[in-house]
């Protein structure tokens, strides 16, 4: 495998308020959506990926304002980065998973051993070595929490199922929700050491109650309030779940 040529990131820019950054060399089937929220007075980062390669050196927009890194829950995949920003946010129920990450909390161990990425982030680097870099939280969501950009006001949702401390932002005046992990446009996992069937159901129920029209999920490609009553009546009736990761995994490479 050869080392990645050029940027390890690259920077889609959604519309003025906000970008979806993601890992160029990290399979499609695991790269993770990073939201950049743009804000009038600072901006916010939804999730930091695998943290193979630092972000802040490569992608010149985070740079422009205060950045402040939201985690919406404790995975490998969604929290490498997090270590490079002053301020870094998430839900209590896995403060200790931030501030002292291992390959089995953060389900990196599930998962760590496939074909995840495309080239190599550096010579030599071997993808079983991979380790996270303790990010411990600098202040906590909770439901009804806001984090306020100066021009956009979200509210935190807690959200658990997927993990305990799912947490998810929701903006009133646009009705857009941005999901993490609670919900996406794939296969959700809600068997991981730590999830919990009912919780994640009571979290989708509620979400389906909400008005929403557009998701900014954590994976995949964004979609609408259609589209996401369907993900949720699919999952409420038995399917859209993944129950073996390998067998997933395999059926992605095919």
């Amino acid at each position: 495998m050869q080392v990645a040529a050029g940027a390890w990131y690259e920077v889609h820019r959604v519309d003025p308020g906000l970008s979806r950054i993601l890992e160029s060399h990290v399979a499609p089937w695991m790269r993770c959506n990073m939201w950049l929220i743009h804000g009038r007075d600072g901006n916010l980062l939804i999730d930091s990926g695998m943290g193979l390669r630092p972000i802040k050196p490569e992608v010149a927009i985070l740079g422009e304002k205060p950045v402040t890194a939201v985690c919406t829950h404790c995975h490998f995949d969604h929290i490498g980065c997090a270590h490079e920003f002053d301020t870094r946010l998430g839900h209590a129920l896995e403060a200790h998973d931030y501030a002292a990450p291992d390959l089995g909390r953060s389900c990196a161990s599930s998962w760590i051993g496939a074909e995840l990425i495309t080239a190599l982030p550096h010579a030599g680097y071997e993808l079983r070595n991979f380790r996270l870099t303790p990010a411990p939280l600098t202040g906590h969501l909770d439901e009804g929490d806001i984090l306020d950009t100066g021009d956009r006001v979200f509210h935190v949702l807690h959200l658990p199922g997927h993990s305990p401390g799912s947490i998810a932002l929701y903006d009133h005046a646009t009705r857009t929700l941005f999901s993490g992990d609670v919900i996406y446009d794939g296969m959700l996992i809600d068997n991981a050491w730590h999830s919990d069937p009912g919780d994640y159901e009571q979290s989708l129920r509620r979400l389906k109650e909400l008005p929403i029209d557009l998701v900014h999920a954590g994976h995949e490609n964004s979609f609408g309030r259609e589209r996401l009553h369907d993900l949720i009546d699919t999952y409420m009736s038995g399917g859209q779940r993944l129950a073996d990761p390998g067998v997933w995994i395999k059926d992605q490479k095919t």
